[in-house]
């Protein structure tokens, strides 16, 4: 096996695995945890812990 059927080899992985990343991150499953992921900085309980520990800090 030469060098470039290696490359070759090495890059059909790389993509196979950024398309199974790519299907996985934007699948129905994931969407729900995505989302509370991205709201929960809007969450009143963490906004509460956050200034709990500001204040602590001064």
């Amino acid at each position: 096996m030469d060098y470039g059927t290696l490359r070759g080899i090495v890059a059909s992985i790389i993509l196979a695995l950024f398309i199974i990343i790519v299907i996985w991150s934007y699948s129905k499953k994931r969407k729900a945890d995505f989302d509370k992921a991205a709201n929960s900085i809007f969450d009143e309980d963490h906004k509460e812990d956050i200034n709990r520990q500001e204040t602590k800090n001064v």
